[in-house]
């Protein structure tokens, strides 16, 4: 450690040149790691808000709940309980007089079930009438506030929002929670359908009669771009790390050759081949633990500078795993060099 702490010292540099190369790397996987992980919560915000463990829907759906339609002679055989919940679902635009407009995706639930009773309200109160709405506190960020006269589509009634609920998105979209009835009217279906599915916060429950049962991570993994998305971001953090390896060890090769005299005069001076690789392998962490350091305190400044409209969000588990990742590409790139300081001659170099 010491040797390595000196010679950083003395080449301050060359050493903060690679620094910056692990600065610059750091920061992008960061970033991204945040955007990822804000994104997929952007999607899902709404549905983990409910703590469900199963939804069932029509089986000829495809899985997705926009195209799921469960008719009420189907929802008379489900055999609801408390831990069951109808859902309906509807893409709106939502618009209020001197607003912006807003695309957001409409839920329609009962107030006698238990996403009703699970949502969690900010400011005001859960709607209690069929004109009422709850929506994502993304509205107020956009100017609308409790009491605004809210049209839906092109429908010409026009609903008051009596309540906001923090973290209440799905497919990047904002939520906004009304009745049943409302869906209906909505996604232009009459009364004989119940819902687009049927969410339940019991582990064990299972639905027949046309309908099939998914598992919360089934019926997220099936959401609209969510599975790619995240496919996406894996293989580009996969790849900023594989070249962050590369880069690491191209750099610390060069300066292995270039360093081979002084090698081979510690060695003739009795100095282990092992000090040698250890020394190697304390400068690569101490190079890349600096790089870390730096590039978490930029991405915490970039944090701060960000407007709330961006979805970055990090995950400690996450953001830990992608840490240690960077730290073993370091010490993975400092092991590539270390044939050539166990195979140094020190007569052949010093002589040559």
């Amino acid at each position: 450690m010491f040797l390595a702490l000196k010679e950083i010292r003395h080449e301050k540099l060359r050493y903060g040149l690679i620094i910056g190369m692990i600065v610059l790397v750091t920061y992008l996987v960061f970033v991204l790691s945040g955007l990822a992980y804000g994104l997929a919560q952007q999607n899902t915000q709404a549905i983990s808000s409910w703590d469900a463990s199963r939804v069932a829907l029509d089986k000829d759906a495809n899985d997705s709940l926009s195209q799921s339609l469960i008719t009420s002679t189907t929802a008379k055989k489900v055999n609801m309980t408390s831990h069951e919940a109808y859902l309906g679902q509807a893409g709106v635009v939502a618009k209020a007089k001197g607003q912006a407009k807003l695309s957001a995706q409409f839920l329609g639930i009962s107030r006698d079930q238990f996403i009703y009773k699970t949502i969690k309200v900010t400011s005001g109160h859960k709607p209690a009438k069929a004109n009422q709405i709850m929506v994502d506190d993304s509205f107020k960020a956009n100017g609308y506030a409790l009491g605004d006269k809210v049209t839906l589509n092109s429908t010409s009634s026009k609903y008051t929002i009596v309540g906001f609920t923090h973290n209440a998105k799905m497919s990047v979209a904002p939520v906004v929670y009304g009745s049943l009835g409302t869906w209906r009217t909505l996604s232009h279906v009459t009364s004989d359908y119940k819902a687009n599915g049927i969410v339940s916060n019991d582990a064990n429950f299972s639905a027949k009669h046309g309908l099939d049962t998914l598992s919360m991570s089934q019926f997220i993994n099936k959401l609209p771009g969510y599975s790619a998305q995240n496919t996406t971001f894996t293989f580009m953090i996969a790849f900023l790390m594989i070249i962050a390896m590369v880069v690491i060890a191209v750099f610390l090769y060069i300066l292995t050759m270039q360093k081979l005299p002084n090698y081979a005069v510690l060695r003739a001076q009795g100095i282990p081949a092992k000090v040698l690789v250890t020394t190697t392998i304390s400068q690569a962490l101490l190079l890349v633990v600096g790089g870390l350091a730096i590039g978490a305190a930029l991405t915490l400044a970039t944090v701060l500078a960000l407007p709330a409209g961006v979805p970055m969000s990090f995950n400690l588990p996450l953001l830990g795993g992608v840490t240690a990742g960077i730290l073993l590409t370091g010490v993975i790139g400092a092991l590539i060099p270390v044939k050539i300081i166990l195979n140094v001659d020190p007569v052949s170099v010093i002589g040559g």
